[in-house]
């Protein structure tokens, strides 16, 4: 349909389109001993802990144009945090001033937000690999709503909320609503590609691959960052204490690691 940004569709009743944006992230770390592996897993457990996923969450928030209503959050010993914010899509009048403390969750860190007949979540799992000295950091973000609220106004500060070295972007639109005269809309806006609703800095520090299925309002994007540094891969110390043949040897790791999760499969091993 050819709907432009000043247009508005007359509907039927309540818009029950649900749109939904998966955002999943890794970072990853060269961690060569099991002092190192430990000491990046409780940074990692300290940089994203439930007081900074709800900051994270609250900005999807605060840029769909969502409200919060209530916050409940854990973090869990030895590692992991959980979070639920209950928001919805207009101002309410009666909030209770009550809430209820979650009791932790089966993943290591979850967040939870809800809105009227929509969510957002988020999942994280540190993971390593227990011979090549690779750890790595995932985060699952999931933003689905309905009603004029579009999950794609924060993609960007989701971007911006992680250290990113490879992303993977789902969006889709699903079920249908209708327009005064009863004819059905699958989708109420235009939309070619999720890189549209990137900034462009964001897309210059990228290499990014589309896959869509427009047809079925499907559409996929897969991002890993452009330019390798291997400072910016080891915990603790920098490249200039190793020697040029580990250098070499952990810099093949690491692209090799980015390399599996960018295309999804396993390469040769050597």
């Amino acid at each position: 349909m050819n709907i432009t940004p000043n247009q508005r569709i007359q509907l039927h009743g309540f818009n029950n389109l649900t749109k939904s944006l998966s955002f999943n992230m890794y970072d990853i770390c060269y961690t060569k001993t099991r002092e190192e592996r430990e000491a990046y897993i409780a940074y990692i457990d300290e940089e994203y802990s439930a007081e900074r996923l709800t900051r994270i969450l609250q900005g999807v928030s605060d840029r769909i144009g969502a409200h919060v209503l209530n916050i409940a959050k854990q973090d869990y010993v030895p590692q992991g945090a959980s979070v639920t914010v209950l928001v919805s899509e207009g101002p309410v009048v009666e909030v209770p001033t009550d809430h209820l403390e979650e009791k932790p969750a089966a993943m290591p860190e979850s967040v939870v937000m809800q809105l009227d007949k929509s969510h957002l979540t988020v999942h994280t799992y540190p993971e390593y690999h227990p011979e090549e000295g690779i750890s790595t950091f995932r985060a699952d973000i999931d933003v689905s709503t309905c009603g004029e609220i579009s999950p794609l106004k924060a993609l960007n500060h989701l971007i911006d909320s992680f250290d990113t070295d490879i992303m993977t972007i789902d969006y889709r639109v699903r079920g249908f609503t209708r327009d005064f005269k009863g004819r059905k809309l699958f989708i109420d806006h235009d939309i070619h590609s999720i890189q549209n609703y990137i900034d462009e800095e964001h897309k210059e520090e990228f290499d990014m691959i589309d896959s869509n299925i427009y047809q079925e309002n499907i559409f996929h994007t897969k991002c890993k960052l452009k330019n390798f540094d291997l400072d910016n891969y080891l915990f603790g110390y920098k490249s200039e204490s190793l020697s040029g043949e580990e250098k070499t040897a952990i810099t093949a790791r690491i692209t090799e690691e980015m390399e599996e999760i960018y295309f999804g499969r396993n390469m040769n091993r050597r």
